[in-house]
């Protein structure tokens, strides 16, 4: 069975996500164990929605975990383990963004720069930058395979306000497990140029496993978006995914989404202007310098 894509503002026959199916383990690749200790309990997201498996790869990450969807060229969800040290270090880490394709993935499953030049969306990171304890993990978090088409408003707003809220949690609980995720759902779905799908809605699980607490913050992926406290079988019926399976756990309060600016503790809306999203000329540019690096790389290699 297929849902439409919407493409340009038309419908192509496109095979998409449902949320309905049997139960469906991810991938168990080299990845997933490597990255054994970001996931709670050792255990990976499993996918109870079979066609959420089509087509997908487990990558590892300094700080994170992705399973990307070569259907949907987005993560099906990211996973983090915070903690009270990591966020500290986080907080030193001045933000660089250098967003690129991830070479690890076949060419044809994998999004493209261009796929979000004139868009509309932003770049929305699924294991934020903002989480990330050093500069090397950091740029690793720009990978496009840790990106979804995330409206604006939300990205730079809402969202952002959600991120903070859940790296405050970590500081103050000392030790969270994170899953940030897709869902598509409805009768179309939308896409950049036939080959990015934007998901409907995004959600954020956070397990507490000295309490064993969990929950999950739910937004639709548009400008008005509100969010809502979710428990974690409601989650798994929504999105196809056991975020944490066979854990045992009650429901959390999670704190009310504030947008900080760094180290402001009286929840002010951070000022100044908001990053915009590169034009075609900003992001030639840097594809050329990107270019020009790579050269660099390969005289120095072959002379030392």
């Amino acid at each position: 069975m297929s849902i439409p894509v919407r493409r340009n503002g038309r419908r192509s026959a496109a095979a998409c996500l449902l949320l309905v199916g049997l139960a469906w383990p991810a991938s168990e690749g080299e990845a997933g164990f490597a990255c054994a200790s970001i996931f709670a309990n050792g255990q990976e997201p499993v996918l109870v929605n079979r066609k959420l498996a089509r087509e997908t790869t487990s990558l590892c990450y300094e700080a994170f975990a992705v399973l990307h969807s070569g259907v949907s060229r987005t993560p099906v969800y990211a996973s983090e383990l915070l903690t009270r040290a990591s966020v500290a270090k986080a907080r030193t880490v001045d933000r660089t963004d250098s967003f690129h394709e991830e070479d690890r993935l076949p060419n044809s499953v994998r999004a493209r720069l261009d796929d979000y030049v004139r868009s509309g969306f932003d770049r929305g990171h699924m294991a934020p930058a903002g989480d990330m304890p050093s500069a090397a993990a950091q740029a690793e978090s720009f990978s496009l395979a840790n990106v979804v088409p995330q409206d604006r408003t939300l990205n730079r707003g809402l969202w952002a306000a959600i991120e903070e809220s859940v790296r405050r949690l970590a500081v103050a609980r000392g030790r969270l497990f994170v899953v940030t995720g897709t869902i598509y759902a409805g009768s179309t779905i939308d896409s950049l140029d036939g080959r990015v799908l934007v998901p409907t809605s995004l959600f954020k699980a956070v397990y507490d496993p000295a309490r064993r607490e969990a929950a999950a913050y739910l937004a639709a992926n548009r400008a008005d978006a509100e969010w809502r406290s979710v428990p974690l079988g409601e989650l798994t019926t929504l999105s196809g995914i056991d975020v944490f399976p066979g854990l045992v756990a009650t429901a959390m309060d999670l704190p009310e989404p504030r947008t900080y600016s760094r180290g402001d503790t009286a929840g002010e809306r951070p000022k100044g202007r908001m990053r915009e999203e590169p034009g075609f000329g900003e992001w030639a540019l840097a594809a050329l310098h990107r270019i020009a690096r790579r050269l660099l790389r390969e005289v120095l290699r072959s002379i030392f």
